[in-house]
């Protein structure tokens, strides 16, 4: 089951490493800082920052990344809903009137 939090994940910068689902975003930050010269082959997924993947790999790996619908999806929502100029262009409120003369 993808979504079972105590699923074994076998860690993209040392694969001997096998780490409970509900840890590896942890467990990929201390296995960055403690192996750098690693890290710098690896590129980190735009959709999804639990997705290392080699640096070469990246550009394949974005075309197929199965969350990049979520944010595809997301950027669609968003483009349908008014902007503040569309709310503000049937709008009637004015500013009151201000008697405050910051000069005086």
């Amino acid at each position: 089951d993808v979504l079972d939090p105590e699923r074994l994940i076998q860690c993209p910068l040392v694969k001997h490493h096998w780490i409970r689902a509900r840890r590896f975003p942890y467990h990929l930050v201390k296995c960055k800082e403690s192996n750098p010269e690693i890290a710098k082959k690896f590129a980190t997924c735009p959709f999804n920052a639990r997705h290392l993947v080699p640096q070469a790999d990246l550009s394949n790996h974005i075309m197929k990344c199965n969350d990049k619908a979520f944010v595809e999806q997301d950027v669609v929502s968003r483009s349908c809903e008014p902007t503040q100029e569309h709310l503000n262009n049937g709008s009637t409120w004015q500013a009151p009137p201000c008697d405050e003369d910051w000069e005086t």
